[in-house]
């Protein structure tokens, strides 16, 4: 199930980015450009660390980023789109929050179920 969601979330992450910008809603701050890449690579994280559970984290991590600069590339190469570096590493920022709060996430319920007995 994971694997589906995770697959069925990267599509719609790359299809969206490649989309021409005139069928995607306007941005009203440049701000929530960053925050856009940042959630998504958040949830492809999230999705991917419960995809792959035993996968060494730096080949999942290293994945993703480069799934977000193979993104970039490919918006240079459209016409119609322009790859950002800035873009990049907001991806890269939501993939370190998405790890660390599955990571904080799971302990805090591993505490939980702990002192429920």
């Amino acid at each position: 199930m994971w694997r589906g969601l995770f697959l069925l979330w990267a599509g719609g992450v790359t299809v969206l980015s490649l989309t021409p910008v005139q069928h995607l809603p306007p941005q009203v701050f440049d701000v929530w450009d960053k925050a856009q890449h940042a959630l998504a690579f958040a949830a492809l994280a999230v999705l991917a660390r419960l995809a792959w559970p035993q996968a060494h984290t730096a080949k999942v991590v290293l994945a993703l980023l480069a799934h977000g600069a193979a993104i970039e590339v490919a918006q240079a190469a459209t016409g119609w789109r322009h790859g950002d570096v800035a873009d990049w590493i907001a991806d890269a920022v939501g993939v370190a929050l998405g790890w660390v709060g599955l990571t904080v996430a799971r302990g805090l319920s591993a505490t939980w179920r702990a002192t429920r007995g």
